[in-house]
C-alpha cells in the first residue's frame, strides 16, 4: 500500500495497512533546522538543510530522512510561508550552533543594537526580530495598530494569492502527486483569529472583540472575502492532487479556550465555517485540517459543526484534552493528526523509556478504526537531541500495525 493510500484510508476511518505517519509535513509537525541536522548526522545522511519556514526556523525533511522516519506525508508549501519572502531561490548561511543551512535568497535581516536580529520592511523600520539569543522571529509591528473605528479599516485589502503563485502552486502540487506517492498536505492557512491579533496586537484585538464587535466583524468580513477569492484560485490549482488542506487558528490557552464559547460563535465561527464549507461542498475528496493549539474541548462540537474534520496537534498536556476522552467522543466525525507524543513535556524533559511508553499509549488509544496519524504534539524543538526523536518514531514503527499491533 502507498503512503497516499493508507493516509487517505485513515482519512476515511479505516484500517489500513498501518497508522500513518507525518514528519514534518506542515508547520506544526515540523523540526528545527538545529534539531534536524543533528538527526541527519545521527542517521548517517548527507545534504543541504533548508530552511524552508524562517519564522520558526523549521527543516523542509529531505527524502532520505523522509524514507527513514517512516513519513508519509508530505507538504505543498505556499510561494512565500513567512514574512512575504519567497522560497524560490536558496543561498547559504549558518544556524545558531553553526551549522550549515540554506536560506531563501531574499532572507536578509540586519542585526540590531541588541544583538538580535531584524527583519524590515520596505521603509527601513522592522515588523519581525528575532532576539539575542533566541530561536524565533515575532513580529514587533502591527499594521492596524492604529485602528480606532470602521473608517478607519478604508482601503483595507487582505492577502491573496497571485497570479504567480496559482501558476506555482499548480506546477508544485501535479508534480509531487506525479513523482511521489505521498499524501500531499495543501498549507492554505485562512486565519481568522490570529490574523486578528497579528493586525492589531493581542491587547487591542482582545479589547476591542469585547468592546468594539462591529470593527472586528468588519475586520473578519475584509479578510474572509480575500480569503475566499484566494480559496478558490488555490483549490482551482491543486485541488485535485492534494488530501488534505491546512487552515490555522490557535483558539486554546493551556488551560482554556482564548475566548468563551459564545464569543467563538458570535465572532470567529461563521468566517471560519464559510471558508470550510466552501471545501466541503465543492472538493469533498479534500479533508478540512485545523490546526489549534491549546485547551480546545469546549470548542471542538462546533469545529466540527463549522466543517472540521482533522485536527492538530491534539495538546494532550491542555487541560481536557484527554487521549480516552477526545477519541471516544470525536473519533467518529474527526481524523486526529498528532497526539503522538508531547514535545511540550515528554519529549523534551522525559526519558526515552518515557517517551517509548507515552507513544505506545497513545497509539493504543488513537490508532483503532482509523482517524489517526502519528506525529509529535508540534514542531520538535531545537534542544531535542536525535536518540530522543528516534525514540519516539521507531517505537511508533514498531507498533502501527492494526488490531493485535496496535
Amino acid at each position: 500500500m502507498t503512503s497516499r493510500e493508507r493516509v487517505r484510508m485513515a482519512l476515511r476511518h479505516q484500517e489500513a495497512d498501518m497508522v500513518p505517519i507525518d514528519f514534518g509535513g506542515m508547520r506544526s509537525t515540523g523540526i528545527n533546522a538545529i534539531a534536524y541536522n543533528r538527526l541527519k548526522d545521527y542517521l548517517g545522511i548527507k545534504g543541504e538543510t533548508k530552511v524552508y519556514d524562517i519564522f520558526q526556523q523549521l527543516a523542509k525533511p529531505e527524502p532520505e530522512v523522509l524514507r527513514a522516519m517512516g513519513g508519509d506525508v508530505i507538504q505543498l508549501d505556499r510561494l512565500a510561508p513567512s514574512f512575504g519572502i519567497k522560497n524560490t531561490a536558496w543561498k547559504s548561511s549558518a544556524l545558531m550552533d553553526g551549522s550549515p543551512c540554506l536560506v531563501p535568497e531574499d532572507f536578509n535581516p540586519v542585526t540590531n543594537g541588541k544583538g538580535g536580529l531584524d527583519i524590515c520592511g520596505d521603509d527601513g523600520i522592522p515588523f519581525a526580530r528575532r532576539p539575542k539569543g533566541g530561536h524565533y522571529f515575532d513580529l514587533v509591528r502591527h499594521r492596524l495598530a492604529h485602528v480606532e473605528s470602521i473608517e478607519d479599516l478604508d482601503g483595507l485589502q487582505g492577502d491573496e494569492i497571485s497570479d504567480e503563485e496559482q501558476a506555482y502552486l499548480a506546477a508544485e502540487a501535479k508534480h509531487a502527486f506525479d513523482v511521489t506517492d505521498y499524501a500531499i498536505l495543501g498549507a492554505f492557512g485562512g486565519n481568522i483569529f490570529e490574523a486578528g491579533q497579528m493586525d492589531f496586537g493581542y491587547e487591542t484585538y482582545f479589547a476591542y472583540l469585547a468592546i468594539e464587535p462591529d470593527i472586528i466583524h468588519a475586520y473578519n468580513r475584509i479578510i474572509t472575502d480575500a480569503y475566499m477569492r484566494s480559496l478558490k484560485k488555490y483549490l482551482d490549482a491543486v485541488g485535485r492532487y492534494i488530501d488534505v488542506i491546512q487552515f490555522g487558528d490557535d483558539l486554546g490557552t493551556q488551560q482554556s479556550s482564548q475566548i468563551s464559547v459564545p464569543m467563538y460563535r458570535e465572532m470567529i465561527k461563521p468566517y471560519q465555517m464559510e471558508q470550510y464549507q466552501f471545501v466541503r461542498k465543492n472538493y469533498p475528496e479534500v479533508k478540512v485540517f485545523l490546526h489549534s493549539c491549546g485547551a480546545i474541548n469546549s470548542l471542538i462540537p462546533d469545529l466540527i459543526d463549522a466543517g472540521v474534520e482533522v485536527l492538530n496537534p491534539v495538546q494532550l498536556s491542555a487541560r481536557g484534552m484527554d487521549a480516552a476522552k477526545l477519541k471516544a467522543e470525536y473519533g467518529d466525525a474527526l481524523t486526529f493528526w498528532g497526539g503522538g507524543v508531547s514535545t511540550q513535556t515528554t519529549l523534551t524533559t522525559g526519558s526515552i523509556a518515557g517517551i517509548e511508553n507515552e507513544v505506545r499509549e497513545n497509539m493504543r488509544i488513537f490508532a483503532p478504526g482509523g482517524g489517526f496519524v502519528f506525529t509529535q504534539i508540534h514542531n520538535i524543538q531545537a534542544n531535542i537531541p536525535p536518540e530522543k526523536i528516534m525514540a519516539g518514531y521507531n517505537t511508533a514503527a514498531g507498533c502501527r500495525r492494526y488490531a493485535k499491533g496496535v
